[in-house]
Formats: structure tokens, sequence, C-alpha cells
């Protein structure tokens, strides 16, 4: 499996917290890589752009590319040849093979985003501040007269519910339809 890169910087988070990059503790970069695992496993979407090959069992002809937005089809191989661009077309996340419509395929595809979407890196620096914020997920600390109360959101490295609906319009909807 490959490691993907974190979604924000360092540099990214301390301007979010209004802080310097200094001020950060130690662990921040774990804490950024972290949140944005989570943030990629419940939008079930990488964000990052890169090339991938995969091997792909046309159904009817067309193959669904998992990895969005689909950026570029770089090449199509059937049976060890590879297939004249003429033998196939792509249409949006889906790939139609008109030469070899049954046959499996291995893509070579570019997908994902030149840059984070800013609600999704938004999402990431909110989490990952929460996270830095409140290390100890403390619910309740008090010290002298003060007192502070986090809000449930606040506790442990999870995303709000306003937050996984930020992120749903990236997963993917599919519906499977058979006739037969």
């Amino acid at each position: 499996m490959t490691t993907l890169p974190p979604l924000a910087s360092v540099d990214q988070l301390a301007a979010w917290m209004q802080r310097t990059p200094d001020e950060l503790p130690p662990g921040a970069a774990l804490v950024l890589d972290l949140a944005s695992r989570i943030v990629r496993t419940e939008a079930r979407a990488d964000f990052t752009r890169r090339s991938t090959t995969a091997l792909f069992y046309p159904r009817s002809g067309w193959i669904t590319l998992p990895l969005r937005p689909v950026v570029s089809v770089d090449a199509v191989t059937v049976a060890g040849g590879t297939v004249e661009r003429s033998g196939w077309e792509l249409v949006r996340d889906r790939l139609r093979v008109t030469r070899y419509p049954y046959t499996p395929a291995l893509v070579t595809y570019t997908a994902g985003y030149s840059t984070v979407p800013g609600d999704v890196l938004a999402v990431v620096l909110t989490l990952a501040a929460r996270i830095i914020n409140n290390p100890q997920d403390l619910r309740q600390e008090s010290v002298g007269g003060v007192a502070v109360t986090y809000a449930a959101e606040t506790i442990g490295a999870s995303l709000a519910e306003a937050e996984r609906d930020q992120l749903s319009r990236y997963r993917r909807r599919v519906a499977v339809v058979d006739l037969e």
C-alpha cells in the first residue's frame, strides 16, 4: 500500500491555529498525518494526485476507475498488448473499452486533485487543532477559579457530524442494477 502525504503542512496548521510553527508541539506532523488518514477514510478518497496501474474486469465494456477525479488514462493493456487510443474512451471516471469489452484490462491512469480542496483542508486542520488543543481528551478541567468544558466533538481523534457531512460529497455513490 502506498503511503500518502499529509493533506496539510505544519505551516498551514500553525497559521490555522494562529501560532508560529515553533509554538506547535513536536508531534504536530504526526497529528496531521493521522488527521489526514481519518479524513481520507471517511471520504473514501485520496485527494492526492497520482498515477496508478490496476487490473480491471470490464462489465459490458465499462470499467469504473476507483480513484477520482480521473485526470487522464495513460495506457490500456489487454492480453499483454497495448490497446490503441481508438479502442477505448474515457467518460468522467469510467472507461469504455470498445475493442475488448469483456477481457480483463490493465489500466494506468492519473487521478486526484492538484491541490487539496478547501473544505477538505479545513476539516483536516480543524481535526488536527482539536487533537493538539486537547491531547489528554479531557471533558472538563479546572485550575483555580477557571473551568473549561470541552464539547463532545473535541474528545478523541474523530470527526464531528458536520465534518462527516462535508466529506460525504466526495464519496462515490454507486447504484448497481442487474436486470438479468
